[in-house]
């Protein structure tokens, strides 16, 4: 199953379960517009090399397209649009007034030198230029991209337009129209949430374990290790490392910069597959898609999973973790964190006026706890199948047939809360 195939699943099962509409389902599984650009950049031996480009737009119904650009060989197609697909999904779960949108291009950004990197940057902004703009469409960094490609980027679309159009790009520099707080917001927003379900359940956590030590991994370690929780392990792609003492992120993050992670002292190193089944309380999952799968999710032991990544688990090893009762903090929800600041940072743009810092974290803070206890509140009620129904009035047992009744999961919970609000645009705009 493709990525995009898979993002389709989850959001089949979720209509499915709350009844929404054959004509919503029909447009949100199409993008609004697809765009494939060339880009050709001059390296700096004095060749023209012709990239791969794409901007996907998926739905702008709720408000302008919002998303990343990735410069990663894995790039393709079908990555953004999932990608963007989940980008409509999760501005909808924090009821933010975005839409889904993703970009990225297709190559190894570890081997361009900066010059090239700046070469590439621009001349993807001229290739997508006629589709962007902060009332159409809003990228942000992402994998292997970061706040200076965005300032850029920002400067190529302004020469372009002619006039300063700082709000086409979050994610830059503050000097550059940036916003406080956003350089931890992903990280930060997924500990908003956890800390909130487990107030919400009466629970507690002692341990960690961080699976992707790079921006929102690093910033989750950090913040979980100030609060006072043990980080066990951590890992990049080129492996992980354990103390049974506990790491501290800053030490390690240093030793990552300056080497590579097994450089830390006192730990000792093992495989990413390791680290997964490590026991915890809380397993980070903050790398790439589809890490745990059908054949590992067996062996995952930590109590509770906060996705920080988008889409780790796929949906078979969904099931098996279920079964298990181990909680997921699906993505959708918890790494919203990062989009609900580029939307504060895009308001801040278009207003010309700058927030604090206490400020960010307040409207963050508010904006994330209230969106995991509206997904709590989903999650309470129950589907039966064979009338189409979900109540949260009806117990289990007032249904005819209760043992065909559905509990369903958080992620569940969090698909028919955005496709609810998504469909409602649909219809109040004469849509559907």
């Amino acid at each position: 199953m493709s990525l995009f195939q898979q993002t389709l699943a989850q959001m089949e099962n979720a209509a499915n379960l709350v009844g929404l509409t054959t004509d919503a389902k029909r447009i949100l599984e199409n993008p609004e517009r697809i765009l494939l650009v060339s880009v050709p950049v001059r390296m700096d031996d004095g060749r023209i090399k012709v990239f791969e480009g794409y901007r996907v737009q998926h739905s702008t119904i709720r408000g302008p397209a919002k998303g990343g650009v990735r410069f990663s060989p894995k790039v393709d197609l079908d990555e953004v649009k999932a990608l963007a697909a989940w980008m409509s999904i999760k501005c909808a779960v924090v009821d933010i007034p975005l839409g889904g949108g993703k970009g990225g291009v297709a190559v190894d950004a570890k081997k361009l030198s900066q010059r090239e990197k700046e070469r590439l940057t621009r001349a993807y902004v001229r290739a997508i230029a006629p589709i962007i703009g902060p009332k159409k469409d809003v990228p942000a960094p992402d994998m292997y991209t970061n706040p200076q490609i965005m300032a850029w980027a920002v400067d190529e679309f302004s020469t372009l337009k002619g006039e300063n159009t700082l709000g086409t790009f979050t994610g830059k520099p503050l000097e550059v129209g940036g916003s406080l707080g956003r350089n931890a917001a992903t990280a930060q927003g997924g500990v908003y949430v956890l800390d909130a379900f487990l107030a919400a359940k009466k629970m507690k956590i002692q341990t960690a374990v961080v699976q992707g030590f790079g921006n929102a991994g690093f910033h989750a370690a950090r913040i979980l290790h100030e609060k006072g929780v043990k980080i066990l392990a951590v890992s990049d792609s080129r492996g992980g490392i354990f103390c049974e003492k506990g790491i501290d992120p800053e030490k390690a993050f240093s030793a990552k910069n300056a080497g590579k992670l097994s450089d830390y002292d006192g730990a000792t190193a093992l495989s990413n597959a390791d680290l997964l089944s490590l026991p915890c309380d809380a397993l980070i999952l903050a790398a790439r898609e589809n890490e745990i799968t059908r054949e590992n999710a067996d062996a995952v032991s930590a109590k509770i999973i906060l996705e920080l990544a988008n889409g780790p688990v796929t949906p078979e090893a969904d099931a098996i973790l279920a079964q298990k009762n181990i909680p997921i903090l699906p993505d959708i929800l918890a790494n919203a964190g990062g989009v609900t600041v580029s939307y504060f940072e895009l308001v801040q743009n278009e207003t010309n006026f700058y927030w604090s810092e206490a400020e960010i974290q307040n409207r963050l803070k508010e904006i994330m706890e209230r969106a995991l206890f509206q997904i709590l509140e989903t999650q309470k009620m129950c589907f039966h199948p064979e009338i189409s129904e979900i109540s949260g009035e009806k117990e289990i047992s007032e249904f005819e047939n209760p043992e065909k009744c559905v509990r369903i999961t958080l992620r569940q919970a969090a698909f028919i809360r955005a496709l609810k609000r998504i469909e409602d645009a649909m219809r109040l705009r004469g849509k559907i």
